[in-house]
């Protein structure tokens, strides 16, 4: 992923409430998240976990339902394909992550290799897809996406759901009701 400043600059220049903005300034939070996991430890290195974990579940499932289907006309079906399988993957070691102890040193290896596999991922979207999108759709037409993106934010699970991940008509269906589960789950604590 190339730095989080270069993807906010890169977000300030587009329209507010551009999807492509909302999703580069979201993966500059992704980026500092996983720098704060680097760097902290104990209850600091679970908070900020707990919080790339719920970013990352919301940020893909939103991913999946909006931006996906457009990226399939605008980049390509292999592209949009390619990307949810990648997704679906990296839910698989989120919820891996998610059952683990943070301070262990099993927590910390597979943590530094799910940094890299996230960052593969975002570069292909900010190579291949955002600049199709970009290019395709009108201004309106990512704003709408933006809005779109927002609101399916708010119903999106806040835990890994590797079941349903990649699929985006599975997340259609389930992504709702679990999403109101892992918030009572995350209200009660687990």
């Amino acid at each position: 992923m190339s730095s989080a400043q270069a993807e906010r600059d890169a977000a300030a220049m587009l329209p507010d409430g551009d999807v492509v903005a909302l999703l580069l300034e979201q993966h500059a939070q992704i980026r500092g998240l996983f720098g704060e996991i680097a760097e902290s430890q104990g209850e600091e290195r679970k908070q900020a976990f707990d919080e790339l974990r719920a970013l990352l579940a919301v940020h893909e499932a939103a991913e999946e339902l909006i931006l996906r289907p457009v990226a399939e006309k605008t980049a390509g079906t292999r592209e949009a394909d390619a990307r949810n399988e990648e997704e679906a993957e990296a839910t698989k070691i989120l919820k891996k992550l998610e059952d683990m102890d943070a301070g262990s040193t099993e927590f910390a290896l597979l943590i530094a290799e799910f940094e890299q596999a996230v960052s593969a991922h975002a570069e292909h979207e900010e190579q291949e897809e955002f600049p199709a999108i970009v290019a395709r759709c009108t201004v309106t037409q990512r704003r709408t996406m933006g809005d779109r993106l927002r609101k399916a934010e708010h119903l999106a699970p806040t835990h890994p759901h590797p079941k349903v991940a990649g699929k985006p008509n599975a997340v259609r269906m389930t992504g709702p009701f679990a999403a109101m589960m892992d918030k009572a789950r995350d209200a009660i604590g687990r």
